[in-house]
């Protein structure tokens, strides 16, 4: 059994009489298509091997306890005093929430959990949370919920008390993930494929920047009513568009520059490019190459950085000193940006080096010790077997 998994079923046996079911409920990377997914686009996402450990067993009383071991906090509270309060508590209130606002009617319970996202790194430790509650609830209560409306009910309990109006790319990938696979997620229709993620002697790696400039979830939705202004004056412009897909030629937007701000237009111009990538990707992997692939993170960062500009100084060194090392083909900003982690695609043989090289001239140049993951694809959201 997995250390923390381990850790997080002692710790529950110590603080409850009860036997506790067991979740593994995982972050998740994105490959390609990023800030798109609230945008109706193609993302790329697929779960990985880090995530978080719920144990959870109902304790026939109208009382939830919480233990969250990564900050040794409790919270106990009553069903009827569900609310609003603040900080990780508002995560998991909120997909309770979600549950009552079905019409569910939910007992008691005690929970245990803790994980190994590193907070502010951009593998989605709020949508591991989410749904590692949900599932659990949907098995404890009977829900019937699929794994997709599983993940339509995270986003929405992020919607609800987090206040991040967040796509539906974190919390799919956490339901919908399969090792050593990724997902083509169509953010509108939900329709999703799966495409076998062939390394062929690279590795992924994550580089956590170890910053976090602002407040993610304030300039997150600052460039979604970017994108909401600039798409609605391009309704009022061009018939039969209902969101940034139908836009295939970006002579289509240039042609309505002057009617928005730079910023709204830089904001569009990166989503409609952003979008033609992730489904270039697509046929790049069906094709296996993995090369190609690599240069259009290069480009997604690109955009990021100049038109959406959800970059920083730290995240722009990393990536250019991965785009001068050889043995890295691909490599861009992952996440909601403004810090946190760097993804790049590295020859297995160079790993070692290159997290050694980097860590070196990021920490001269900014005084800040970087952390490096070597991640691998894994599984959506499911029950561990407590006798293993």
């Amino acid at each position: 059994m997995n250390p923390i998994a381990a850790t997080v079923l002692k710790r529950f046996k110590e603080s409850f009489a009860s036997e506790p079911a067991l979740y593994f409920s995982p972050g998740r990377i994105n490959l390609i298509g990023e800030h798109v997914d609230y945008n109706d686009g193609f993302v790329m996402p697929a779960a990985i091997n880090k995530g978080v450990y719920y144990a959870i067993a109902e304790n026939q009383s109208n009382d939830i306890h919480f233990y969250a071991m990564d900050f040794d906090e409790w919270l106990s509270i009553a069903i009827t005093d569900v609310k609003k309060i603040s900080g990780w508590k508002n995560y998991v209130l909120s997909v309770i929430n979600e549950f009552l606002l079905l019409g569910c009617k939910i007992n008691g319970f005690d929970c245990v959990f803790a994980g190994d996202i590193p907070r502010g790194s951009g593998m989605s430790s709020s949508a591991a949370v989410e749904g590692g509650l949900a599932f659990a609830l949907n098995e404890m209560l009977h829900t019937g919920l699929n794994r997709v409306g599983l993940a339509l009910l995270c986003q929405r309990a992020e919607h609800n008390y987090p206040n991040v109006n967040c796509g539906i790319m974190d919390q799919f990938a956490n339901m919908m993930g399969k090792q050593e696979q990724v997902l083509l997620l169509d953010c509108r229709s939900m329709q999703h494929q799966y495409f076998p993620l062939h390394m062929k002697g690279y590795k992924i790696v994550l580089l956590n920047s170890n910053v976090q400039h602002t407040l993610i979830s304030g300039e997150y939705n600052t460039r979604r009513q970017r994108c909401e202004e600039g798409l609605s004056i391009l309704k009022s412009q061009l018939k039969n568009i209902q969101s940034f897909r139908d836009i295939t030629k970006i002579a289509d937007l240039q042609v309505y520059k002057s009617n928005m701000p730079e910023k709204v237009y830089n904001c569009c111009l990166y989503v409609i490019e952003e979008i033609a990538r992730a489904k270039k990707a697509a046929e790049l992997l069906q094709q296996d190459n993995l090369i190609a692939f690599g240069k259009l993170m290069y480009a997604t960062h690109e955009g990021l950085s100049k038109l959406y500009e959800v970059s920083c100084a730290e995240l722009d060194f990393l990536v250019e000193l991965a785009s001068r090392n050889r043995n890295v083909i691909g490599a861009r900003l992952m996440g909601g940006g403004f810090g946190g982690c760097t993804i790049n695609l590295v020859a297995v043989d160079a790993i070692d080096q290159f997290i050694e090289e980097t860590s070196k001239a990021y920490q001269q140049h900014f005084d800040i010790i970087p952390a490096a993951y070597i991640v691998e694809t894994g599984d959506g959201t499911k029950e561990i077997d407590v006798t293993l």
